[in-house]
């Protein structure tokens, strides 16, 4: 029979839905698990910690994440009105889009921004040099309203903590009897590729350098960190001595749906 999981309530590229097999049977047992990367949050979803730290660098997600976790009922009520599918074509879709990115307003920024990720394309979350989204209409017949899934967030978020800061003072506050799941942006398998530049600002090979080096001294300090990235010569060597559990995954390689390849992937456990 196969095992059923919890979806996030937002499409994410890069999100570990399908590798949830693989990931958490190498989560160990603690007492706290701290997620400096958190993204769509599904590792947070699909385990059962006594506490939890998430963090992401991007002001938005976290933003509506606190929201949801305060508001529940009213905001997924809010919410459902941009699922009409009056606001499903491209006009509503670049008003609301310029209203998001003009506003000040945490609230409706969190209620657009659901919005503009279940709506837009192939479930990117990108921003221009300016910080203004820049996501394009992802044309669906009819995007799905995942109140449901928002309410399974809501009552898991009550053991949670939401933060957004950079990946190296979340890592810092791990402490013996934590567990640290990081999930960067991943270091490119060719020259051209270009899959970690979803967001306004890239990850750089120095930060790369930065992540393996903070998960080997943790390691000294009885802090366990399991490390998700692509499984090239380059990993491997940056993430000795951990243990290395490698598989292959089909993916998109191109903006083009049909062109799916297998990629290794690795989980580096310090």
């Amino acid at each position: 029979m196969t095992k059923s999981y919890h979806r996030s309530f937002l499409k994410w590229a890069g999100g570990k839905y399908r590798l949830l097999p693989y990931i958490l049977p190498h989560l160990p047992v603690g007492k706290r698990l701290i997620e400096p990367f958190l993204g769509s949050g599904v590792i947070f979803l699909n385990t059962d910690y006594p506490s939890y730290k998430l963090n992401d660098t991007n002001k938005d997600l976290i933003n509506l994440y606190k929201i949801l976790k305060t508001e529940k009922s009213d905001f997924i009520n809010h919410a459902a009105k941009y699922f009409d599918q009056k606001y499903n074509h491209p006009d509503a879709y670049y008003l609301l889009r310029n209203q998001f990115n003009t506003s000040k307003d945490i609230y409706e920024r969190a209620l657009l921004f659901l919005y503009l990720n279940r709506h837009g394309y192939n479930g990117l979350c990108r921003y221009n040099k300016q910080g203004k989204y820049n996501v394009p209409f992802g044309h669906y017949t009819k995007p799905y309203f995942p109140a449901d899934e928002m309410a399974y967030f809501y009552h898991k978020a009550k053991k949670a903590t939401f933060t957004c800061t950079n990946f190296t003072t979340s890592i810092k506050k791990g402490r013996q009897g934590d567990i640290i799941y990081c999930d960067p942006p991943y270091v490119p398998l060719s020259k051209t590729a270009h899959f970690t530049h979803y967001y306004q600002h890239g990850f750089s090979m120095k930060q790369q350098e930065e992540l393996a080096t903070m998960a080997k001294n943790l390691q000294q300090e009885k802090v366990k960190i399991l490390i998700s990235n692509h499984h090239t010569p380059l990993t491997e060597k940056l993430y000795a001595p951990a243990k290395i559990f490698a598989f292959e995954v089909q993916r998109n390689i191109s903006c083009k749906g049909y062109k799916r390849t297998k990629v290794r992937e690795l989980l580096a456990q310090f």
